[in-house]
């Protein structure tokens, strides 16, 4: 079946908060949105607890305070001239959204309400401060559905359930992507002056996550394949609270309302890790304190989890300001947390790096920082790099409001600027090869046919003991070592529905190909990383060490496949690397 070919100004990919808030300020332009799911499926719609801006509705509260925490919660590898960005303008950010007509929870006066949350800190580090702005315990869902409306009234084009495959690069600039319609198996080249990846993250590289079934990674694995590098992918936050087993996020705004965390002796043991902040301290210190309770026998019944309890808190606190999560716990549980405390273990949540841009989501390719033309990088998917080595809980809403705004508003001027770049010659042939080996079952025949399914869980499964909330040098080698055999073994794989509508058993093929190629970027880089800095945990080398290891990595494809790491300074400019202590 020959391609579609379409022509578009700018597209973007992705229909989450970063790529809405793109679309929404290209208005004038001819734009398209690619997702591979209906937009108000996106991820996006997952976060619960808030948007963090020093808005001071609820005490006082200022930016730079919110600066210093997001330097001091990445571990000081976040670059500076960013996060300054990030916490200045998530203020008028947030108020654009209010009057976008987001239904933010309200105080008493009218005023948009604030609560604490991990890390986020008045008068650099003296005591928690209410600064997350929130929805009840729906921020992200309400996010999703104001600018999801605000798109249909501006007329953005959509083209939903269409899984983009390759980036089309030509003579130094981006020339479009090419990209699978999920509907109907055809496959479409997007011509373009500028792309936009807002893709989200790469959660299901491990096996219990908050991640949708979606988030496996794509644009960061269709970026790496076309010559970008990924930055910081090492770096891997497992948020302290998922339900135990089924990894469902339970938002940090439950103690942020005043949930605390208890181990099987009934200690509150975060007072041993964390005196002045307790449960709100950042996600990394929390996840590694449940990890050695457990480790230490302390779990409940000897089990792999911990409590979280709510219960003093009161009903009615519990059902009007986390209604959700008490859906969930008592759907998925069949516990009602006004009356038991709920089971949590460490979830995968949050891919600090990603596809490494400047701070108005133009993609940079090396260590200099120069740009590639046209290709533009927002939200999980994206490294500006503003999480560092860990990320402050409520910042990745800000980060695909900020960066998404921001890199639209280039976008614009980039496409007003410039004509549109020649394409490459027969753009679709290769993703055409690409998916006759996968319908045709692989290059070895019947006879070693692979699957899909089989792969993904040892994936998974790998990841999950040997590179997550701990490391060390012996199993990080040995989960490399399996990764290289996985990708061996990807190249026979097989799927069993040869038709062209909704064929999930082809997307799950292709969206296995990218959780490996991401997955091998995440593994040597943690294993060539020999310090221990924020959700990057090694306990073979303890310490951070600023003098060897303050700095950027980044992961680039080698001709056979293979990874090799450059690196390239982290930007200090108002606060010194200190040790961090809660």
């Amino acid at each position: 079946m020959p391609a579609s070919y379409h022509q578009f100004e700018a597209v973007i990919v992705g229909a989450g908060g970063a790529g809405l808030m793109a679309a929404l300020n290209l208005q004038g332009r001819d734009v398209a949105v690619l997702s591979k799911l209906h937009p108000v499926r996106s991820h996006t719609g997952a976060a619960q607890g808030g948007i963090g801006a020093a808005l001071g509705n609820m005490e006082e509260d200022h930016w730079e305070w919110h600066m210093f925490d997001t330097v001091k919660g990445s571990d000081y590898l976040a670059d500076q001239d960013a996060v300054e960005i990030l916490a200045r303008e998530a203020i008028e950010t947030v108020l654009e959204l209010e009057h976008r007509g987001l239904p933010f929870s309200r105080t008493p006066d009218g005023k948009i309400a604030q609560r604490p949350f991990g890390g986020h800190t008045r008068e650099y580090g003296k005591a928690a401060v209410r600064r997350a702005c929130y929805a009840a315990d729906r921020t992200g869902h309400m996010i999703l559905q104001t600018l999801y409306q605000q798109c249909i009234r501006n007329q953005v084009k959509f083209f939903n359930e269409y899984l983009v495959l390759e980036l089309l690069v030509e003579g130094g600039r981006v020339a479009g992507v090419v990209a699978l319609s999920v509907a109907d198996g055809s496959l479409h080249v997007f011509h373009a002056k500028a792309v936009l990846f807002a893709t989200g993250g790469c959660g299901r590289i491990y096996q219990i996550t908050s991640n949708a079934h979606a988030l496996t990674g794509d644009g960061m694995a269709v970026a790496w394949r076309a010559g970008v590098p990924l930055e910081d992918m090492e770096f891997f936050q497992f948020h302290p609270t998922g339900i135990y087993k089924m990894g469902i996020l339970i938002t940090e705004g439950a103690r942020g309302e005043g949930g605390k965390l208890f181990n099987g002796r009934g200690e509150r043991f975060m007072e041993k890790y964390a005196p002045t902040l307790l449960d709100l301290a950042p996600r990394d210190i929390i996840s590694r304190a449940i990890y050695r309770e457990l480790r230490q026998g302390h779990g409940i019944e000897g089990k792999w989890y911990v409590h979280l309890d709510l219960r003093h808190l009161g009903r009615a606190v519990i059902e009007t300001k986390l209604p959700d999560i008490t859906d969930f716990v008592r759907t998925y549980l069949g516990i009602d947390p006004v009356e038991a405390p709920i089971p949590v273990q460490p979830t995968a949540h949050y891919a600090m790096g990603g596809i490494p841009t400047d701070v108005w989501g133009r993609v940079v390719f090396d260590e200099k920082n120069k740009v590639l033309p046209g290709f533009y990088a927002a939200g999980e998917c994206a490294c500006v790099s503003v999480h560092g080595a860990n990320r402050l809980g409520t910042n990745s809403l800000v980060d695909i409001l900020v960066f998404g705004r921001r890199a639209g508003r280039d976008m614009a001027r980039f496409v007003a600027e410039n004509d549109f770049p020649p394409l490459p010659r027969q753009p679709e042939e290769s993703a055409l090869r690409w998916l006759s080996r996968l319908r045709e079952g692989g290059n070895g025949g019947a006879a070693r046919r692979v699957s899909v399914g089989e792969l993904r869980d040892t994936l998974q499964g790998e990841m999950m003991d040997k590179a997550s909330v701990f490391r060390d040098g012996k199993l990080l080698t040995e989960v490399g070592e399996k990764l290289q055999e996985l990708k061996e073994r990807y190249q026979e794989a097989t799927i069993q529905d040869r038709g062209r509508v909704f064929n999930t058993d082809l997307v799950e093929a292709i969206e296995l190909g990218f959780l490996l190629d991401v997955a091998h970027t995440v593994a040597v880089g943690a294993l060539t990383r020999q310090e221990s800095r924020g959700a990057h945990s090694r306990e073979d080398f303890p310490q951070r060490d600023d003098k060897n290891w303050l700095k950027h990595s980044l992961a680039y494809r080698t001709p056979s496949g293979g990874i090799e790491l450059k690196y390239k300074p982290v930007t200090i400019t108002r606060f010194q690397p200190q040790e961090r202590k809660y």
